[in-house]
């Protein structure tokens, strides 16, 4: 009996050494998905209220910090305040939160101890993040700063031509905040979730969000309700609505990203 001819053909790559594609893809959203998100970010708080509160405080003082700042610099303070706060110190804060609901969602016990050591291990990919929020930042200041531009120069200027420059003003706000919502959609929670790096993250944030618009314009508005409830409350809701919003945040990601072809961060 003749032995079968060999496949002259070479096996095909394992699953482990295959090449991960440039974004994660994204799953098709409701339009009330958001609302999902928040019920499972409630629930991770109730199950951890000390280790998320606590981050809470921590956001609450920055945002003190940062009035103050602003009080007695100006809009000096606010950039220092901006850049050295929310945009460097927050991604390493959100990255904690997000340990903590990956240790409830395993029904592991969540620790302040193990959801910092969590995040240190992402500190350099968190940096990253930042310095990208940071170069968004300058241009949009550099953008405000042109804006001035479009002011009336008379002593008493018309409605109109008020509603001219806050009109062009709101613009470019809103286009720079959709930016930075595009950017840090979903980015960060893969980072925690995920071997892999920044740009990837980002670009697959991007692109869930531009996918799913109607479900992320909801989930943005929401957030934005939450920061202005914050503000009305003279930050205190912050201590709340933070940590709600840093849990619901990654539950958002698990709803939205198949990130099943890039290999798993392994923890203790």
């Amino acid at each position: 009996m003749t032995p079968p001819t060999p496949d002259p053909s070479p096996p095909p790559n394992p699953p482990e050494s295959a090449p991960l594609p440039f974004v994660a893809p994204c799953r098709t959203l409701p339009p009330g998905a958001a609302f999902e998100w928040l019920r499972l970010g409630w629930r991770d708080l109730c199950q951890a209220p000390r280790q998320s509160l606590s981050y809470g405080v921590v956001m609450l003082l920055m945002s003190y910090g940062i009035s103050a700042l602003t009080w007695y610099w100006g809009d000096l303070g606010l950039y220092l305040g901006v850049i050295t706060g929310f945009v460097f110190v927050g991604p390493w804060l959100a990255l904690t939160l997000y340990s903590i609901s990956i240790h409830v969602e395993r029904k592991e016990p969540a620790s302040l101890r193990r959801s910092i050591g969590d995040a240190r291990q992402q500190l350099g990919n968190a940096m990253v993040f930042a310095v990208i929020l940071t170069v968004v930042f300058l241009v949009w200041a550099r953008a405000a700063t042109i804006i001035h531009v479009f002011f009336p120069d008379n002593g008493s200027p018309e409605l109109r031509d008020l509603l001219w420059f806050l009109g062009i003003g709101s613009s470019v706000g809103a286009l720079f905040s959709a930016i930075v919502f595009a950017v840090s959609a979903f980015s960060l929670p893969m980072l925690m979730d995920r071997r892999i790096d920044t740009v990837t993250a980002v670009v697959t944030s991007v692109n869930a969000v531009l996918r799913n618009k109607p479900a992320m314009l909801v989930w943005a508005t929401l957030i934005v309700g939450c920061v202005l409830l914050g503000v009305a409350t003279a930050y205190l809701a912050y201590v709340v609505l933070l940590p709600l919003l840093g849990h619901a945040t990654w539950h958002a990601y698990r709803r939205t990203i198949d990130a099943s072809l890039f290999p798993p961060i392994a923890r203790d």
